[in-house]
């Protein structure tokens, strides 16, 4: 991989990860509800996750999508069901402290399995693989990148845990954070739209 197309791929693996999206705001009300350090597991997971994700769409899985592409489809619904059934949960969810609330943050395996029914990953990871992965030495190349975009992505996504840490002190309220936790449901269900109006185009 030449070092232009190199630096080519960090811009788009940085731009992509630091983006809005459905991690990001999962990542911004983990980082309100408790804080950085209980929201590494879930950093991780994502990142991790994701650069497996990488490696299985650079090795075949892409393929087997044009192939049979309703499994695709299929995946993109449950992933829309899942992002709002996440939602659901991020609003009700009261402060952390809270004895009733039973909220936990996510896990290094939930975080990790959320990446493949999560429809902005599946963007990022083919649009890694079919624009910035060369053909030749095609294998060695699309571990490279899966790994690189693992690294880019992880502290990327972990601005908005810390710009959740941050806010805490503004949301000590139970009343202030669960509005702030219906606003970030009420996004996260946002960031559906492009992805339903596309499905909606596609039936």
């Amino acid at each position: 991989m030449s070092l232009e197309l190199l630096l080519a791929f960090a811009l788009f693996a940085f731009v992509t990860s630091v983006t809005p999206g459905p991690n990001n705001m999962m990542l911004l009300a983990s980082g309100v509800n408790f804080g950085v350090r209980r929201s590494v597991p879930h950093m991780l997971g994502i990142s991790l996750g994701f650069m497996v994700l990488v490696m299985a769409v650079g090795l075949g899985l892409h393929q087997v999508f044009e192939q049979v592409p309703v499994l695709y489809t299929a995946l993109r619904y449950l992933g829309a069901a899942y992002l709002l059934y996440l939602a659901w949960k991020i609003a009700g969810s009261g402060a952390p402290d809270s004895r009733d609330s039973g909220a936990r943050p996510f896990t290094f395996l939930q975080a990790a399995a959320f990446q493949w029914v999560n429809p902005k990953a599946w963007v990022m990871a083919i649009g890694a693989i079919t624009t910035y992965t060369p053909q030749e030495d095609f294998v060695t190349n699309a571990l490279l990148i899966a790994a690189l975009f693992a690294l880019i992505n992880c502290p990327s996504v972990g601005l908005w845990t810390v710009a959740g840490s941050l806010l805490r002190r503004w949301l000590s309220s139970p009343r202030v954070l669960r509005a702030f936790n219906i606003g970030m449901a009420l996004l996260l269900v946002a960031s559906l739209y492009p992805i339903l109006v596309d499905i909606k185009g596609t039936v």
